[in-house]
């Protein structure tokens, strides 16, 4: 699928899906100057918003009906086992990226969000480097390293993505852990905050984690 993209080592790859997006302004302080855009079907839609030149387009286009991009285009079948964002992280893991941005890729539909988290999951797998931003968050999986939370988040929630993860961590925080175990049945991690001035560190020595950092305070709870 594809030959390898000189320098995509080097380069972010941004996988752009159809879920809403309506901080386009926040979304565009994110991107880089050389990411390599990838749209999957109506993801399409936000080329305007996003203000970008799409590298490459992939999917059905069962649910898009705009003028299709010149640029390289790869048709999918309707009938296919991967979704359209999933076929697009496979393609741009064989062409040699090795860091991600998600776009446009949670919200809406639930069985598409989770089928998206399937897509940061199955990076993380690979052995990837993959976040997601929504209007309000950016998400990312924790296993082999630790990751960090900046005090500019106003919030960040920690839940397991398997049944049991052990060895958890999370330091500089209000709500400290330390050699905990988390499971997926108890969303004990919840609405946490960094320290004044500190950075909160979190980890996991078996099992795979869920970080979510807010961009903006939400209601509920």
């Amino acid at each position: 699928m594809g030959s390898l993209t000189p320098s995509a080592s080097q380069r972010r790859c941004v996988l752009v899906g159809g879920a809403r997006i309506s901080r386009y302004d926040r979304i565009r302080d994110l991107l880089r100057e050389g990411d390599f855009y990838i749209f999957c079907d109506c993801g399409l839609d936000h080329l305007a918003g996003l203000g970008v030149t799409p590298d490459l387009a992939v999917g059905d286009f069962d649910s898009y009906s705009g003028p299709r991009p010149e640029t390289e285009v790869i048709l999918l079948p309707r009938e296919k086992d991967d979704t359209d964002l999933l076929f697009a992280a496979r393609e741009a893991v064989s062409r040699g990226f090795t860091d991600f941005l998600l776009l446009g890729a949670f919200g809406g539909r639930l069985d598409h969000t989770l089928g998206n988290l399937a897509v940061l999951m199955f990076l993380d797998t690979e052995g990837k480097t993959a976040q997601a931003v929504t209007d309000y968050e950016i998400l990312q999986v924790v296993s082999r390293q630790s990751a960090f939370v900046d005090p500019e988040f106003s919030y960040f929630s920690v839940l397991s993505l398997e049944p049991r993860s052990q060895g958890v961590c999370i330091r500089d925080a209000e709500y400290p852990l330390e050699n905990a175990e988390l499971t997926s049945e108890y969303p004990l991690g919840i609405s946490n905050r960094t320290l004044p001035g500190r950075t909160a560190e979190v980890s996991v020595e078996q099992g795979r984690l869920l970080l979510m950092k807010g961009l903006t305070p939400l209601p509920g709870g």
